[in-house]
């Protein structure tokens, strides 16, 4: 009977945090940097071709978007989260503990993550075992043994000589960044798998893995340059021996002022990223609160025109601004599955 009681009034609490829904009246999205452009244009759209307005979407980092969007439900909270990489199971955890028990997962693409230069530089031509030499805080030992201390390296020529010498110097996402998350898995712990007996350490203790991989350097070499990935490329713009990380589709709008370097032989393109023969890609998503779809003026009709072949398609306008699409069975199985509004059960 107290278990009844406690969950009538844990209802009423949600209900009554919708009854002012007419304070908010159109859609708010949070969540990552690289999927921004692609959720802000299809807001625009949806704003101009329905009678809807267009949704608010801020640009909050993954795990800042993620933060947000688990605190509860009710117009004071966020009704989609964009994010690229999957939600993790902590975070889950954190929504359902919060009430937010019925969560839609979208993916929507994919997109490559780059390490890029100014145009005005010429292209760097990186191995992931080079990236994760010049940029994890600890190192194979230079000497043979098996191992760690501090990195040495100052310069790319001091990690390869067969690339420049130039000064270490790597502008990347803070820690909420989903970016930074997957650049440390693909990119990092790529790289340090190259070494055979750091890479036997996976299977053996993979904590002791994971911080030898992931952990990035404190001295300068890597620097945290916010979410914001316009004042990275004018950084990189000011310093042309800089390298900046940030994603595809950012590249693709910037072509003109920055250049992605080659990695393990492959230049991130739409088809190498397509193909996975580029090997730092990852998914990207959205996540929807189930709870919010009846309320909220919109969203069900949002999540129509993103899941749109006009949208989303091979020939939509999201390919244009830098989205890889997924295969058509793919799009078409996701996008029943939003219509039918199905729920995220486990990961």
């Amino acid at each position: 009977m107290k278990k009844l009681l406690l969950g009538l009034s844990f209802s009423a609490a949600i209900a009554t945090s919708f009854t002012h829904a007419a304070g908010r009246d159109s859609i708010s999205i949070v969540g990552s940097s690289t999927v921004f452009p692609f959720s802000k244009v299809v807001a625009e759209r949806f704003g101009k071709t329905t009678n809807f307005k267009s949704p608010t979407v801020e640009s909050t980092g993954t795990g800042g978007g993620f933060k947000e969007f688990c605190k509860g439900l009710g117009v004071n909270h966020p009704d989609i989260s964009n994010a690229s990489r999957r939600i993790k199971q902590s975070e889950l955890d954190m929504c359902k503990a919060n009430g937010v028990a019925d969560v839609i997962e979208v993916l929507i693409g994919y997109d490559g993550i780059v390490l890029a230069n100014s145009v005005k530089a010429k292209q760097v031509k990186l191995s992931r075992k080079d990236i994760f030499l010049a940029l994890a805080k600890k190192v194979p030992n230079p000497d043979g043994s098996k191992t760690l201390v501090d990195n040495p390296y100052k310069t790319w020529k001091d990690v390869n000589p067969s690339l420049p010498a130039s000064k270490i110097e790597v502008l990347g996402p803070p820690t909420t960044s989903g970016t930074r998350d997957a650049f440390v898995e693909l990119a990092m712990e790529g790289g340090c798998k190259k070494v055979d007996w750091i890479g036997a350490l996976k299977d053996s203790d993979k904590g002791r893995f994971k911080e030898i991989c992931h952990i990035l350097r404190e001295d300068g070499a890597f620097i945290e340059a916010g979410e914001n990935d316009n004042l990275i490329v004018q950084k990189l713009d000011a310093n042309p021996n800089a390298l900046g990380i940030f994603g595809f589709s950012f590249l693709d709008q910037n072509a003109d002022k920055v250049q992605a370097s080659s990695i393990d032989g492959s230049d991130p393109t739409f088809d190498t990223i397509a193909d996975g023969s580029y090997p730092v890609s990852r998914p990207l998503y959205f996540y929807v609160k189930k709870g919010h779809m009846e309320v909220i003026p919109g969203i069900k009709e949002y999540l129509a025109e993103f899941t749109s072949e006009k949208a989303w398609g091979d020939e939509g306008y999201l390919t244009d601004k830098g989205m890889i699409p997924l295969a058509k069975e793919k799009r078409n199985q996701i996008a029943k599955n939003v219509k039918d509004a199905v729920v995220l059960k486990s990961l």
